[in-house]
């Protein structure tokens, strides 16, 4: 019985990560999700914010996502987003610049879809800075 899950996780552009681990921990769409070798197959949406992937190794890595899919298979994990940045790439200036650009553009919102697309990208930011600072305390 393998003690390890294969892990990938992919961007639009790239692959983020891939490699073994011990566990995983994302935001799922109905809360945390802690994930296992072995572990019921499953898919799901994900929301914005920190996946925690403790490496075989026992290291730990994080990857921002803004928001996605989530497949579960017994000897795999596959979290596929259209963003997704490794949590040492996380930049607190542009996170903060873009999270100010997403309320004024809130602010400016002339139609109900102009809302929506600003509030879900306040939502990314907002999910990014607190990965940036989770990511920061375990430093």
């Amino acid at each position: 019985m393998a003690n390890t899950i294969r892990v990938d996780v992919v961007s639009a552009e790239e692959s983020i990560f891939s490699g073994e681990a011990k566990f995983v921990a994302l935001p799922g769409e109905a809360g945390e999700l802690g994930i296992f070798p072995r572990h019921t197959p499953l898919i799901t949406r994900i929301r914005p914010g920190a996946v925690r992937i403790e490496t075989a190794d026992g290291g730990e890595e994080f990857v921002f996502v803004a928001g996605g899919i989530l497949e579960v298979q017994p000897d795999c994990v596959t979290v596929l987003s259209d963003t997704a940045i490794r949590g040492k790439d996380l930049d607190d200036e542009k996170a903060a610049a873009a999270k100010s650009a997403a309320e004024e553009a809130l602010k400016n919102a002339k139609s109900e879809i102009d809302i929506a697309m600003a509030q879900s990208e306040l939502a990314v930011m907002a999910a990014q800075l607190a990965a940036l600072r989770k990511f920061r305390q375990k430093k």
